[in-house]
């Protein structure tokens, strides 16, 4: 097995479902990213991991990473959403599974 399949392996074992309450600090912080749907989390993960900028920058440009915005941490913070998370030190990843 290569580095790059090691590496995505251990992400995903770190992958949880996780609360609200359990980000909101991060959240406070700037340090909590939305992945989208659209994206694997545990790939999105690797790849911040890895330090892809090129990658990172068109997913962000793209709408598919971002920031959580004060209206996703609102509904997020109703308990209305099963949250998956995983982290990349300095950020918490997160993706909302429907």
């Amino acid at each position: 097995m290569d580095n790059k399949t090691e590496k995505w392996h251990a992400l995903h074992a770190e992958t949880a479902i996780i609360e609200w309450k359990d980000l909101e600090r991060f959240f406070a912080k700037g340090n909590l990213l939305r992945v989208s749907n659209q994206l694997d989390l545990v790939d999105a993960a690797l790849e911040i991991a890895n330090d892809n900028g090129a990658c990172i920058e068109k997913w962000m440009a793209d709408g598919l990473l971002a920031a959580v915005a004060n209206e996703e941490a609102l509904l997020w913070s109703k308990g209305e959403s099963e949250l998956w998370s995983v982290i990349v030190l300095p950020w918490i990843l997160v993706q909302q599974r429907s």
